[in-house]
Formats: structure tokens, C-alpha cells, sequence
């Protein structure tokens, strides 16, 4: 349970001393609440995967209007990170979190009382602000609230952290859909129950003051600073290879399973499709002694076998396959994403992790609102058959394209730079943050 302390911290400010004397949660419990917000961001983002094909039952939707359901979320998260990707290092972690955590429970409660579809449009929408804000300080604070002092330590729980929430979303959802009542509304309300606990934990994170942030917020792109550019590009192929999964699992994963593989069981499916997100999760833990190089290899590899497989799966109906892929490809989504998170880590200065992580979301969150629909368009035209084989091998090609990258380009260790601070990024004298 997470521990809280009643502190007094000094900060130096104009010269002089102050003290601050709040109720905030210790640094070991403010990690896992940090990892709990980025459990949230996959979770919200996966939490209508089985759903869609009800809606489309219940309200004779077509894949193109399933598919731009699903595109809106990823679409309004770039525009958030556009426009307030560096909001965290100017007013802080917690502050920034915790309006992404009000916009997501909003969604949340949207879809829990949606009566048609324009509903889901607004509630995707209000996901999409929530995990927008909420994506990049999370996991910029599990690194600065990291007790080991390795960034690997920090990328592995992160990593970890999406999968549980992915997982949870697909098996959750998949139980309430098939067995309890009211299938497409009881899943939402839980989720917005559990956003509701969280946002109140989050709020007695501890308010830290970044390094080099002075003034006020105003709006920026999300960028990354010159001297990690290289590294940026490496890291920012491995992640929207990485999101790009999610189109095949959460927009047409479900449709798949129950269409092409022919399985009929919501509960089932969505278990199938859980075995990604589980894979992930225990591929990040295994890894957490593999180099960064040699993940980000292996990610890409699997990603592209993944790919193979899931074609396959549909031309031959095959339940083995089907799962084997989705296996498959949680394995590779992990290691890619671990990789790229140790890239960033290393690379970024502290006072600038919050608008690099921004960054790297935002062009993966991208990848995902431009694939989902024009994959429905193709599914609706020609077939769901023909849009599966288009976008897996165009994730495909990015497998391989990420997978040439690391090896001749390689992965050097970032030169120290006392501009960058700890590796955790946690200065040595927190000061509040009003």
C-alpha cells in the first residue's frame, strides 16, 4: 500500500530558505504510482478493443466508422503533445498527470453512458487528451523516482506497466462483454473507478520543480535536443514500430478473431489477444539484462515474424497461429519499446526528458491515428482479409527498417554531460512546485 510521510523541504529561493511542510507519498511509492499512471494510458487506450465489433453489431456500424473510432484517440493524443508536450517540465510531473487522469476519467464515464455513436467520438476524444498528458510525465516519473539509480530498472517497469494495463483491458473486457450485464457499458465503469482511485493517489505526489524551468507554461512542440538527434531517430522507429502493433490488435484484433480465425468467444478472443500484452510483460522482465543494441535487434526481428504469423493465421483460420502471433508479436513490442525508452533514458538531459518521451510518443501515436483508418477504409471496401495483410506488411517493413537502423548506425553511449544530470534524473534538492 503507499506509504505516505508529512515532510518538510527546504528550498533555496532568491537567497533565501523556506520551508514546506505537506502530506506526500515516499519515493519508493511514488514510483509505483507513476507506474500505475502508465498502466492507465494503455489500459484507457485498449479499454473498447472488445467492444467495437457489439458496436458495430448493436448500431450497423461499418469497419470504416469502427476503425475512425478508434483513429480519433491517437489523433487528438498528437494534438496534445503538439501542443503541450513539454508542459510537465514547465509546471511539473504531478500537476500535468493529474489533468490527464481527469481528462481519461471523463472518457471513461462518457462511454459508460453512451447511447449511440457520436458518444463515442467525444469519449475517445477526452481518452485522448488524458493519455496525451499523461504518457510522457508518467514515464519520465517512474525514471526520476527510480530507487535503483539504473534507467534499465525504470524502462523495464514502465514497459512492464503498459502490459498489465493492456492485459487487463483485454481480459477485463473480454469477461464483461461475453458473461456480465449491460456488455457495453460495465466495463467502463469500472475503468472509470479506477481512474478515479488513481487520480487520488497521484495526488499526493510529491510537487518537484524540474531542472532549468522558470516561468510560467507556454506552448512548444515536443522536440528533441540536438546533441541526441541521432539517438532520437534510432529510439523514434523502434516506438512507432512498437504503436503500430496496436492497430492490428485493438482496432481489428477482435474482428479478426472472430471473422477470419472464426472464434465466436469475446472472453476467449480477448485472451488471445491478452497473451500480446502478457508476452510483453514477461519478455521486459527477462530482458532487463539485455543490451540495448541487441533488444532493439531482437524486437524487430520477432515484430516482423509476428507479422508473418498473423497473416498466415487468416489465410489458414488457424486458432494456433493466431495466438502464436500475438505471442509474437508482444514479445517484439516489448523489446522495442524497452529499447527506445533506454535510448531516451541515456540521451536526454533531464531538465528535457518530459518533451523527448513527448516526442517519441508523438510520432508513434501518429503512426497509429494515420494506419487504423485507412486500414478500416481498405477493410470496408475490400475486405477485412486484405486490410489485415496491407498493415501487417507495412508493419512489416517498419520491423525491418528499425532492425537495419540499429545495426549500422549501432547504438553508442551517450557522452556524460553534467547538463544531464542523474541517470534517474532526480535532482538533489527537490523544491515544491506551486
Amino acid at each position: 500500500m503507499p506509504r505516505t510521510a508529512c515532510r518538510t523541504v527546504r528550498a533555496n529561493q532568491g537567497g533565501g530558505l523556506r520551508r514546506y511542510t505537506s502530506v506526500v507519498l515516499d519515493r519508493r511509492a511514488s514510483f509505483w504510482v507513476s507506474a500505475g499512471v502508465v498502466a492507465h494510458t494503455l489500459w484507457t487506450s485498449a479499454a473498447p478493443a472488445m467492444t467495437y465489433r457489439l458496436y458495430a453489431s448493436e448500431w450497423h456500424l461499418t469497419s470504416t466508422t469502427t476503425a475512425e473510432i478508434f483513429a480519433i484517440y491517437p489523433i487528438v493524443v498528437v494534438g496534445v503533445l503538439v501542443l503541450f508536450g513539454g508542459l510537465s517540465d514547465q509546471i511539473g510531473r504531478r500537476a500535468t498527470m493529474l489533468l490527464g487522469l481527469g481528462a481519461s476519467f471523463l472518457g471513461a464515464l462518457i462511454l459508460a453512458l453512451a447511447p449511440d455513436v457520436s458518444w463515442l467520438f467525444v469519449a475517445r476524444a477526452f481518452m485522448g487528451i488524458g493519455v496525451g498528458l499523461t504518457a510522457g510525465p508518467s514515464t519520465a516519473a517512474v525514471v526520476e523516482f527510480n530507487e535503483g539509480g539504473t534507467p534499465r530498472r525504470a524502462s523495464v517497469v514502465a514497459t512492464a506497466a503498459q502490459a498489465a494495463g493492456f492485459a487487463a483491458a483485454l481480459i477485463v473486457g473480454g469477461a464483461l462483454t461475453q458473461y456480465a450485464p449491460w456488455p457495453l457499458h460495465l466495463v467502463f465503469w469500472l475503468l472509470a473507478f479506477l481512474i478515479a482511485a488513481l487520480f487520488a493517489v497521484t495526488w499526493f505526489l510529491p510537487r518537484r520543480a524540474q531542472n532549468g524551468t522558470t516561468g510560467g507554461w507556454t506552448p512548444r512542440l515536443p522536440s528533441a535536443p540536438r546533441r541526441a538527434r541521432k539517438a532520437f531517430v534510432i529510439a523514434a522507429f523502434a516506438m512507432t514500430t512498437a504503436y503500430t502493433h496496436g492497430v492490428m490488435i485493438l482496432s481489428l484484433g477482435g474482428q479478426i478473431a472472430h471473422d477470419l480465425v472464426r472464434s465466436p468467444n469475446t472472453l476467449i478472443n480477448g485472451s488471445i489477444l491478452a497473451v500480446f500484452a502478457v508476452m510483453s510483460g514477461v519478455v521486459s522482465l527477462l530482458a532487463r539484462s539485455l543490451p540495448t543494441r541487441t533488444a532493439m535487434i531482437a524486437g524487430a526481428a520477432a515484430s516482423g515474424v509476428g507479422m508473418t504469423l498473423l497473416a498466415s493465421a487468416t489465410v489458414f483460420h488457424a486458432m494456433a497461429l493466431f495466438l502464436s502471433a500475438s505471442a509474437m508479436t508482444g514479445a517484439g513490442y516489448s523489446l522495442l519499446f524497452l529499447s527506445a525508452l533506454d535510448v531516451i533514458s541515456s540521451a536526454a538531459p533531464v531538465e528535457q526528458r518530459g518533451q523527448t518521451l513527448s516526442a517519441l510518443y508523438l510520432l508513434g501515436y501518429l503512426a497509429v491515428g494515420m494506419l487504423a483508418p485507412i486500414l478500416g477504409r481498405v477493410a470496408t471496401v475490400h475486405g477485412l482479409g486484405v486490410a489485415v495483410y496491407l498493415g501487417t506488411g507495412l508493419i512489416a517493413a517498419l520491423s525491418f527498417t528499425t532492425l537495419g537502423l540499429a545495426l549500422a548506425l549501432g547504438l553508442h553511449r551517450v557522452a556524460d554531460d553534467p547538463r544531464r544530470g542523474s541517470p534517474t534524473g532526480t535532482p538533489n534538492l527537490p523544491a515544491p512546485n506551486d
